[in-house]
């Protein structure tokens, strides 16, 4: 017998048969003998609307109250999965996030999980009885709802399940795991059997929306096994436990599986990066924190920073990228400081794209970034920025080229399946 958390996302529970449909998925993980705590997202779309309801009530909202109602979403979905699995013959019940209680800190709308008080999730669970929990919603220090972001219900799965000692929490969505990349790009892409937590976050972070960031670090940090499985099965498909999706598992379970490891684990893109080049700009100790710490102080997220060779004149070119849609105020943020940090023009470019290679194997391999680089030439692909990490190669490249790129750099590496058939 295990102790197992079940998270289901928001395309899972768009409507009362689909909710049925993961009730079956639960009831039989607890036929099987398991403890089960469930995690739900709001309906798919359901965020969205009630977002827009806020703005139409208030531009300005105050994010407190705003929490309050974007959190209604997972409310009603937790209520509903546990009326169904009562239906069921399911003993269950739903917990809010303020009755288990999830205690949150920092800011409304982005809080951040602090501590679980589990004892009386872990008794519930041990008599039998299925909890059903809201994902996204916490409490905070003053006895306030909190929200933790979008995509907050997988960071809420990953805390429940450290909090119980799960022995593992598997994330149902509608993919049935991690792929070598996206399979509507490559039709020959691969599902991974397993991926360390240093590999998903990387792909989490350049693009793979399989997993929300948040939630990979907390697993990693916490040693929580993350199983990525669809939920879009027949109802007569084999329990989790026979039909795996993709494991998440640290680099010493990953060794234990004894699997056969590739220098590159898998591609991602992402196509919501723009270009910023500021022009110009004194080449003087302090001209790049004039720039950056401005963008900092409004939690602008900077990834890629590239300063040119110096000028006869002492001044450099300074190219950046930020998501696209803090672009606007990016410009902004800069032209408001043109005179103390001094550029001559700000040049913008929305239609890029990176294309990044994560794999552990690098750390021990050499070679990777230069066959990237080698197999993108060879195709006339431009590379205009590039960033790296230890296990993580990413280029910048023209919007219009990303499938290209991602195709040709799948097949550089080894990634297509096999035909089992040739």
């Amino acid at each position: 017998m295990a102790r197992i958390v079940m998270k289901f996302g928001g395309t899972s529970m768009a409507g009362t048969e689909r909710i049925r449909r993961v009730a079956n998925i639960v009831r039989r993980q607890q036929e099987a003998g398991h403890e089960v705590a469930v995690v739900v997202s709001a309906m798919a779309g359901e965020t969205d609307r009630l977002v827009n309801f806020c703005r139409e009530a208030n531009p300005l909202f105050d994010p407190a109250e705003y929490d309050v109602v974007v959190a209604s979403g997972e409310q009603v979905t937790a209520g509903l999965l546990a009326l169904t699995l009562q239906a069921l013959g399911c003993k269950a019940r739903s917990w809010m996030g303020w009755q288990v209680p999830i205690r949150t800190v920092e800011s409304h709308a982005k809080a951040r999980v602090d501590a679980i008080d589990s004892d009386r999730l872990c008794n519930a669970m041990a008599a039998g009885e299925i909890a059903v929990l809201p994902g996204f919603q916490g409490l905070s220090i003053d006895g306030r709802v909190t929200t933790m972001g979008r995509g907050g219900s997988d960071t809420s799965a990953v805390a429940v399940a450290a909090a119980v000692s799960a022995d593992r929490c598997d994330i149902y969505t509608d993919v049935d795991g991690v792929y070598t990349t996206d399979p509507r790009i490559v039709a020959r892409a691969r599902k991974l059997k397993a991926v360390t937590y240093e590999e998903m976050l990387e792909l989490a972070s350049v693009g793979a929306k399989v997993l929300q960031t948040r939630s990979v670090g907390l697993a990693m940090k916490e040693g929580v096994r993350v199983q990525v499985l669809s939920s879009f099965i027949d109802d007569d498909a084999p329990p989790a436990d026979d039909l795996p999706g993709t494991l998440i598992v640290s680099d010493e379970e990953m060794e234990k599986l004894d699997m056969e490891r590739q220098h590159v684990t898998g591609i991602a893109h992402d196509k919501n990066e723009a270009k910023v080049i500021l022009t110009r700009v004194p080449d003087k100790p302090g001209a790049v924190a004039n720039i950056f710490t401005p963008l900092a102080d409004a939690s602008i997220n900077v990834d890629m920073i590239i300063q040119n060779v110096g000028r006869e004149k002492g001044e450099t070119d300074v190219t950046f990228t930020v998501p696209q849609a803090d672009l606007a105020r990016t410009q902004a943020l800069l032209e408001d400081r043109r005179e103390s940090i001094g550029f001559n023009r700000i040049i913008t470019d929305s239609q890029v794209a990176k294309i990044s290679v994560v794999g552990v194997g690098m750390k021990s391999h050499a070679g990777v970034a230069a066959q990237m680089f080698a197999a993108l030439a060879d195709r006339g692909i431009n590379i205009q920025a590039i960033t790296t990490s230890e296990i993580k190669v990413s280029v910048l490249i023209d919007e219009d080229e990303t499938e290209l790129a991602v195709r040709i750099l799948h097949t550089a590496y080894g990634l297509d399946a096999v035909d089992e058939a040739a």
